[in-house]
């Protein structure tokens, strides 16, 4: 395998690469990229690079995408206004059909975007290879679901295919109702389900800080705690903190918080001895 002619020129040093590859050569990562950092479609091409990387040195990655600001854009451009119940957005009949639209556009961009570079990739959503099945999450919030059953067999069937499955945060319900799901709920239900080594949660920030405003590289669960109860880490971070500790809690080895704004955010975090966010450990 000729790793210059497959690494980006900017991504991580070949020596460290060669070492990791070995190490997670039998292992499953779970990838969520959220629809914030998506906006800018040189992050986006930055993300379809590393993830046709990934897939060419042989790891078996599972991506699960957001799309927030493409349904607030959708959503506006209908005159419909969004309300937001603990960071979720209600959801009715109009708003779900405008939801599995968008996200289904965007889980086909993806794929389409990784078989120009030579990878391929499979759209998993409501309408084509579920694999989510969901129980409604609240009655005030309407179509928004949680995942109660993911298809692993499905899943892993795609995997030793060579191809990577690409996830909406969608699920089906009772009478095959569609549910919007959070993104990062999604990812955490399928990485518990598969076991995964690692699950990477892209966002736009650069992982967890300090008091200082710096990075802290690696933390344990207890020390995360310590730092919600005092008020380090706070609002929107601590849904997704929380979400973190419940897969290390059950059977995922770890979670990376990373910046996907950054370049080759994803290939630094896994193929480098100082990875490129935050990694949280039990």
């Amino acid at each position: 395998m000729d790793l210059e002619k497959i690494l980006p020129k900017d991504g991580p040093p070949i020596n460290e690469v060669t070492k990791y590859i070995e190490k997670y050569k039998n292992d499953l990562i779970v990838i969520k990229y959220g629809g914030n950092v998506l906006i800018d479609r040189n992050v986006f091409n930055n993300f379809i690079t590393d993830l046709s990387v990934l897939n060419k040195l042989g790891l078996a990655t599972v991506v699960i995408h957001g799309g927030g600001p493409r349904i607030k854009r959708e959503l506006e451009k209908s005159n419909i206004q969004s309300k937001f119940i603990r960071g979720l957005r209600v959801t009715d009949k109009n708003i779900i059909d405008i939801v599995e639209t968008v996200l289904i556009d965007f889980n086909n961009d993806i794929v389409n975007s990784l078989k120009d570079k030579g990878t391929e990739a499979i759209s998993i959503h409501t309408k084509n290879n579920n694999v989510i099945k969901t129980i409604p999450e609240a009655e005030e919030l309407g179509f928004v679901g949680i995942p109660n059953e993911i298809n692993n067999e499905q899943i892993l069937n795609t995997i030793n295919q060579n191809k990577v499955p690409i996830i909406s945060p969608l699920g089906l319900g009772k009478e095959n109702q569609t549910y919007n799901i959070n993104g990062d709920t999604a990812a955490m239900a399928i990485a518990k389900s598969l076991k995964s080594r690692r699950l990477l949660l892209m966002t736009n920030v650069d992982g967890v800080l300090d008091k200082n405003k710096n990075l802290i590289e690696e933390i344990s669960s207890s020390e995360v705690l310590e730092m919600i109860k005092d008020e380090t880490i706070t609002e929107g971070m601590i849904p997704k903190i929380n979400a973190c500790l419940d897969a290390v809690n059950n059977g995922v080895t770890a979670v990376g918080i990373i910046n996907g704004t950054k370049p080759h955010s994803c290939l630094w975090e896994i193929f480098s001895d100082k990875g490129s966010g935050t990694l949280i450990r039990q």
